[in-house]
């Protein structure tokens, strides 16, 4: 294949990854002017007086909206927009959805193009391009669930912290404040947000359910609901705290016994899926006209998509078959 093709290919990568990081930050400026309209629009009718307490007033500790009304529209009608809007704010990524779908976008669209280009193949260009389209999200979906796990190992010790601040005599609200000042991230910036939006006004009922929707683990909303149970009925909230913490750690214990008990099968499922690619690497190499037919002939390209599709659907059952929940 002529370098010349390959350059071409290079310069609409970047032509089409450029343009999609330039909309992107279009929409996330966008996203930061609406917010500092927002929140000064709630500063002036504060100053006016114009806002009871407990009512309008709340909105101002609530996070103020980046989306467009576009997006906010969407969310509303599709709860899959709605779930990476949640999914966004539990990876603590300061980025708008419409930045984040439109990055998304570009990326689908550039490789889609260098495929077309390089191999003039519309089976290929669609295939990298539903490939381009999936990486954000496996990119996303593992920065949240590894600052999930990252909360979820720090909470027993955060449990803890609470109980003791309990049994001082401190008010459960002022306990989370010392879980906050306590703790490091993402315990602190989490339970932060929850004094502050029951200090400015939130019922504290609603702050502490909007702690258990923002951090979707078991552990919490079992956390929640003792707390929500205790000032209902009553009862030696830290007692139960206590054992809460304890079960927490149980369960980590048990966790990290099964991955040495299923290491054998991820390390297979590694195996299974880097050997056709190292096998197939070696043969082009000492072999290259041999090995170019999977490139060049119209059936070995679809066979070669066929294998990479396989792959990919044996790694995943694989890593289903050893993620066991606890």
């Amino acid at each position: 294949m002529p370098i010349s093709t390959w350059a071409t290919a290079a310069l609409v990568f970047v032509a089409v990854a450029l343009a999609s990081v330039s909309v992107a930050l279009l929409f996330e400026w966008l996203g930061e002017r609406r917010k500092q309209q927002d929140v000064l629009g709630q500063l002036r009718k504060f100053e006016r007086g114009l806002v009871s307490a407990g009512a309008e007033g709340t909105g101002i500790l609530r996070r103020a909206v980046r989306e467009s009304e576009l997006m906010t529209a969407l969310a509303a009608r599709f709860p899959t927009i709605a779930d990476l809007q949640m999914m966004l704010q539990q990876a603590a990524v300061s980025m708008t959805t419409s930045a984040f779908l439109t990055l998304t976008l570009g990326l689908s669209v550039g490789l889609g193009l260098v495929m077309l280009l390089l191999f003039r193949s519309w089976f290929a260009a669609i295939l990298f391009a539903a490939l381009g389209a999936w990486i954000p999200y496996l990119w996303l979906k593992r920065r949240r669930n590894r600052r999930m796990y990252a909360f979820e190992e720090a909470l027993p010790e955060a449990i803890d912290l609470l109980g003791r601040a309990i049994r001082a005599g401190h008010p459960l609200s002022s306990g989370l404040k010392m879980v906050a000042d306590e703790t490091q991230e993402p315990i602190a910036g989490e339970f932060q947000r929850t004094f502050e939006e029951h200090r400015f006004g939130v019922p504290f009922d609603d702050a502490i359910q909007d702690l258990a929707d923002r951090v979707n683990i078991v552990d919490v909303r079992i956390l929640v609901t003792a707390i929500l149970i205790q000032r209902e009925v009553g009862g030696n909230l830290a007692e139960v705290l206590d054992n809460l913490a304890s079960v927490i750690r149980a369960r980590f214990t048990i966790r990290r016994q099964l991955r040495v008990y299923t290491a054998q099968g991820r390390m297979s499922g590694y195996v299974l899926a880097a050997l056709p690619i190292i096998v197939g690497g070696i043969i082009y190499m000492l072999n290259p006209e041999y090995g170019a037919l999977m490139f060049t002939h119209s059936l070995g390209r679809f066979f070669l998509g066929l294998a990479a599709t396989m792959q990919i659907i044996g790694y995943l059952w694989i890593r289903k078959i050893i993620n066991i929940d606890i």
